[in-house]
């Protein structure tokens, strides 16, 4: 089997000064799971490799420079899930691990749950021997400054809804088998203890090797109300086209109040996904004969009055 990967970045409206970092962190991202599964390792490994990456970037809603919640901190979210067997490992709103994927990952490995949330995530991490760092090393100077703006103008229910950038990774390796895996910082001002649809089989995420793999981003209410991830590799297995049934899956997010997403995948050939109903979406995908795809640079969004990144 050929190997395959791609990752994302985020679907929002993210502005022109913003593009190039999306791309090249992705990139990065890419760069580093490609080199995992060059070097004959399995999906499940390239996936984390290439969320850590972007868990490390501070241009992405993942570990270091995640959102903060209404409280003043960031609340992780991360899940990973394997195509053999549908086994899954997820952690939720973890405030003292800059890398929730990997957290997750030692969640699949132990074996006895699918998802711990909050203290009993974090107990964990220490009990597996994952070092904690201070939930203020999470926080940058950007998030900060919305954080207080909102506090300032008052919290906007709609701001529940607007998009961020979410991390996500799927993989095809040379055995066969599909892997994929999210992380999140959430939304911002968010209620301290929401979970959203990254870590959910399902809904942000969900992988079958004879089928599909995929990973979601965007609105997390509306994707978590569809179940959008397990519904379009659901629909793939019944024989429909990849890009009619991603099109119509988002359609019918989009008719949901503010139902907009993005969504990366692979087939069980190894055909990259890659669809959105937002203006951007940053992702990039690589096959085994080396060619690498990407978005085109799109056009710049429609002017907003809004020009905060969530």
């Amino acid at each position: 089997m050929s190997p395959a990967l791609i990752v994302h970045g985020g679907a929002w409206k993210i502005p022109d000064e913003l593009w190039p970092a999306h791309q090249s962190g992705c990139r990065r991202a890419l760069d580093a799971g490609w080199a995992v599964l060059d070097s004959g390792g399995s999906a499940l490994e390239a996936v984390v490799g290439a969320v850590r990456v972007l868990e490390d970037d501070p241009v992405f809603d993942a570990g270091v420079g995640s959102v903060l919640n209404r409280d003043g901190y960031c609340e992780l979210d991360a899940a990973v899930m394997e195509g053999a067997s549908q086994g899954f490992g997820a952690v939720g709103a973890v405030r003292r691990y800059a890398n929730p994927v990997e957290l997750a990952l030692r969640v699949l490995g132990d074996g006895r749950h699918c998802l711990l949330v909050g203290a009993g995530a974090e107990a964990f991490a220490a009990e597996s021997g994952l070092e904690p760092v201070e939930p203020e090393s999470l926080i940058i100077p950007r998030e900060l400054e919305l954080h207080r703006r909102r506090n300032r103008e008052g919290f906007r229910l709609e701001s529940q809804f607007e998009p961020g950038d979410t991390v996500g990774a799927v993989a095809l390796d040379a055995a066969g088998h599909l892997a994929c895996a999210n992380s999140t910082g959430g939304t911002s001002f968010k209620l301290p203890g929401r979970i959203g649809d990254s870590c959910l089989p399902g809904c942000g995420l969900y992988a079958e090797d004879d089928t599909a793999a995929v990973c979601c981003t965007g609105w997390g209410e509306q994707i978590m109300r569809r179940a959008l991830a397990r519904q379009i590799v659901t629909r793939l297995a019944d024989g429909g086209v990849v890009e009619e049934v991603v099109d119509r899956a988002l359609g019918e997010l989009a008719a949901l109040p503010h139902g907009r997403a993005g969504v990366i995948g692979l087939t069980a050939a190894g055909r990259p996904i890659h669809r959105h109903n937002t203006p951007r979406m940053a992702w990039s995908a690589r096959r085994r004969s080396g060619e690498t795809l990407e978005p085109a640079d799109p056009r710049p969004p429609p002017p907003d009055r809004r020009t905060d990144r969530r």
